[in-house]
């Protein structure tokens, strides 16, 4: 599995293409370095890239929840599905997104974040995600609880 981690700065030019990583085009299997799937995230103002496999496998863990003839779980399928898009990859390394889909996700002077996220990545606008950031002592605090909880599954499984 790829482990997509850290954070890398890029920038858009006027037409909106941006370089992916090296680092993360590296890390896209073998078959899926010529496209990814982008979908805007519902709850963050950033997009979120998916390698091909990774988008496959979100929309089947979907799927499974919902019943196809209610007609809610369709809407719900349908704007799920329709929020995204394929992005091509081209010989440099570049994809082009859609100066829409810069504008909400809040990128300005065409500064780009690139944020790993273990099986996919993120593309935020720089200022956005260093606003959006927990407060380190707040961080350090949740992380804790999550880790502890975790750390208790695991011996309860034992």
């Amino acid at each position: 599995m790829s482990t997509f981690i850290g954070k890398y700065e890029a920038k858009a030019d006027v037409k909106g293409r941006i370089f992916i990583p090296s680092v993360y085009r590296k890390l896209l299997p073998d078959g899926e370095r010529e496209r990814i799937v982008m979908h805007r995230d519902s709850e963050n103002d950033c997009l979120i890239l998916y390698p091909e496999h990774v988008w496959n496998h979100k929309v089947a863990q979907l799927k499974s929840t919902l019943d196809e003839w209610n007609p809610t779980d369709q809407l719900i399928l349908m704007q799920f599905i329709s929020a995204a898009e394929w992005l091509d990859i081209d010989a440099q390394g570049r994809v082009l997104i859609a100066k829409k889909h810069l504008q909400s996700i809040a990128v300005e002077n065409q500064e780009i974040l690139f944020v790993g996220m273990i099986d996919r990545f993120a593309v935020w606008g720089k200022t956005r995600f260093e606003q959006t950031l927990i407060p380190q002592t707040d961080f350090a605090k949740l992380l804790k609880e999550k880790m502890m909880k975790s750390t208790l599954k695991s011996e309860e499984k034992i």
